[in-house]
């Protein structure tokens, strides 16, 4: 461990110097790179020094108790030494919990996808609870959500319904939310009063820029047309709504949300970027190989993660085995116990895999 905060805290005085380069200084994008690494350091470091000034007051200590006849300072040597070999563990761990690889998307604003998937009618009234409890968790961590573009069930709720969430640490919380979610619940169009099980698929993916995800804007078929739904005067008459298709892919984003064409595009893009980067992550992945993909955090939207039984109150997180029995409070955005303890054994997972532990 202590070979890596050496190498970590080299690299740290290397940036330093780096940055106050002219070149570096003339050439914006490169300098935001190396201020961002230099910044996501200082905190790792500051803990490096702190731990080698108690390894170094230990050594220093344990030395005065081996010469020091007189009893009194004994005393007050075996005292510090019992503080010191505190503050070394808690600075042990606060310094594992730094070397855990970090995804350096965490840090990112995401678009948020709900779609409505087996159940019918059933199917997109969930959906729009999936959204609301992710609308109502979102006013609790005081993020943004806005609204890009959604289809209405025909009994309620949204077929479809995509988002952007913009806020503090907002892709590195939400991304365990990417996944399937079941619902078992009596529909109100059920007569008989049986339990029905239905769907939603959730994605969540982070918010790429330009730099990171380059596209040919000659792959880009663009499409304008009137806006549904409330807005105003000018949204129903104006073809401010905008459809993009990527020909290589056959991707279609559309966005309504605005009353200008020009941001509706620019927001459209955004989602476009994005999918594109799912898309590559995605034959990453695979090329990467099952064993080394975490269970915890895959972000595959097939996959089955979490079962909300409202009969028994229920709410259960099938990747870490997860149960409650608090569903009301978990539909009105109390999600964060779920994505602190996935956050948790991903981060064991990464310990384990990185050596962290050793």
């Amino acid at each position: 461990m202590l070979e890596k905060l050496q190498a970590l805290k080299d690299r740290f005085i290397e940036l330093g110097q780096l940055i106050i380069q002219p070149e570096a200084m003339s050439d914006m994008s490169k300098y935001t790179k190396l201020t961002k690494e230099y910044k996501d350091l200082e905190k790792v470091v500051a803990l490096y020094d702190a731990y080698k000034l108690v390894i170094e007051n230990l050594a220093n200590t344990k030395e005065l108790l081996e010469k020091e006849k007189d009893s009194d300072f004994r005393e007050m040597a075996k005292m510090e030494l019992e503080e010191l070999k505190e503050k070394q563990e808690k600075l042990e761990e606060e310094l594992k919990q730094q070397l855990i690889p970090k995804d350096p998307n965490d840090s990112k604003d995401c678009i948020l996808e709900i779609r409505a998937g087996t159940g019918g009618d059933e199917a997109a009234i969930f959906a729009g609870d999936l959204f609301r409890m992710y609308q109502r968790f979102c006013e609790k961590q005081n993020w943004k959500l806005t609204v890009l573009d959604l289809t209405f069930g025909s009994s309620g709720g949204y077929k479809e319904i995509i988002s952007t969430v913009s806020g503090a640490d907002v892709y590195g919380m939400l991304k365990y939310e990417s996944g399937v979610h079941r619902v078992q619940r009596v529909p109100t169009t059920e007569t008989q009063g049986r339990v029905h099980t239905s769907a939603a698929t959730v994605a969540v993916l982070p918010e790429m820029d330009e730099v990171e995800v380059e596209i040919n804007m000659n792959d880009i078929r663009k499409d304008t047309f009137c806006s549904s739904g409330p807005g105003g005067q000018s949204v129903n008459t104006t073809y401010s709504a905008v459809r993009l298709t990527h020909n290589p892919t056959g991707l279609v984003v559309t966005c309504q949300d605005e009353k200008s064409q020009i941001k509706n595009f620019e927001k459209a893009l955004k989602v476009l970027r994005s999918r594109l980067y799912e898309i590559e992550l995605a034959k990453h992945n695979e090329a990467v190989g099952a064993q080394r993909r975490s269970m915890v955090a895959s972000g595959d939207r097939s996959d089955k993660i979490r079962t909300y039984n409202y009969p028994q109150s229920r709410v259960t997180d099938h990747r870490i085995n997860k149960t409650v029995y608090n569903l009301p409070e978990v539909m009105d955005g109390s999600i964060q116990d779920f994505i602190s303890a996935l956050r948790f054994a991903e981060n064991v997972e990464k310990m384990k895999a990185s050596g962290v532990e050793e």
